[in-house]
């Protein structure tokens, strides 16, 4: 049994804290220099480049790419083989977000209360998912989630028959009504299957999935690549102002399911889709 320091588990959350915020992850650079060269309306090609130039700018001055620095959402993919020593895995997560979000200077969002609204000042609790693994690892991944896309955010529980179809619309739907306001040029999260809490987790896990990955499975990487063309043919664009750089990328996650249903969830990521990941 190989044994992990929580104090490893807090420095590296802390570290990806304040890194994700403050630079932009190679896949979404990527994806929107692909989006600059694509484009044909010179205002949605302005706003990337412009959106490209902010990150390098937060790059270099060590600044957050936006003012909204997010709910920290941390994924951990725990080996049976490992033994965590020194203290508790949740308070190790927390702790390194707190220690990231006071070091690294960055806006604090989070509320005690969804109702009373009282800020915690530390921008803990995070947002945990843990999964066992095999081996002896620990893998760490840092999603930092903004409400303006979060907010987006949408989950129907459709009939079987609604089948493919049901799906590329709902999910067309989802985007059409979000419009400019996650943000755009987006990344799209979609969950398919399980249960309705399940498929919101698999959503948020197809959110921070880098766009450079394309499903595992020909079927649903085929229908990432038909909903992110049809997503771009919207038009909405960069930030909401025209242009066919909505989306830079689409990834899904799917799960079993109920013979009686259809869960499907999108989860919208804004044009920074902040996310790192590191492994123990």
């Amino acid at each position: 049994m190989r044994e992990v320091h929580v104090s490893d588990i807090t420095r590296e959350i802390k570290e990806m804290v304040i890194s994700c915020n403050y630079v932009l992850a190679d896949d979404i650079k990527d994806g929107l220099a692909t989006g600059v060269e694509s484009e044909d309306d010179k205002l949605a090609k302005s706003l990337l480049s412009q959106i490209i130039e902010n990150s390098e700018i937060a790059a270099r001055e060590q600044m957050p790419i936006c003012q909204d620095t997010g709910m920290a959402v941390i994924f951990v993919e725990l080996g049976r083989k490992v033994a965590i020593v020194g203290g508790g895995l949740e308070e190790a997560i927390n702790e390194g977000v707190r220690q990231g979000y006071k070091e690294g200077y960055l806006r604090k969002s989070v509320v005690q209360d969804p109702l009373n609204r009282e800020n915690t000042k530390d921008n803990t609790p995070a947002i945990l998912h843990v999964e066992l693994t095999e081996g002896e690892q620990v893998k760490l991944t840092v999603a930092p989630k903004g409400f303006g896309s979060e907010n987006m955010s949408t989950l129907k529980m459709l009939k079987p028959a609604d089948g493919k179809e049901g799906v590329i619309d709902f999910v067309l739907d989802s985007v059409e009504k979000a419009g400019g306001n996650p943000c755009p040029p987006i990344v799209v999260g979609i969950g398919l299957g399980g249960t309705m809490e399940k498929a919101a987790l698999l959503a948020k896990k197809a959110a921070v999935r880098p766009i450079n990955q394309p499903s595992v499975n020909q079927f649903y990487q085929q229908l990432e690549e038909e909903l992110l063309t049809k997503i771009n043919e919207l038009g909405i664009g960069p930030q909401g102002f025209g242009g066919k750089t909505t989306a830079i990328g689409v990834n899904i996650e799917y799960y079993p399911t109920h013979i009686a249903g259809l869960p499907v969830a999108v989860n919208i990521n804004c044009h920074a889709t902040r996310h790192a990941t590191k492994t123990i």
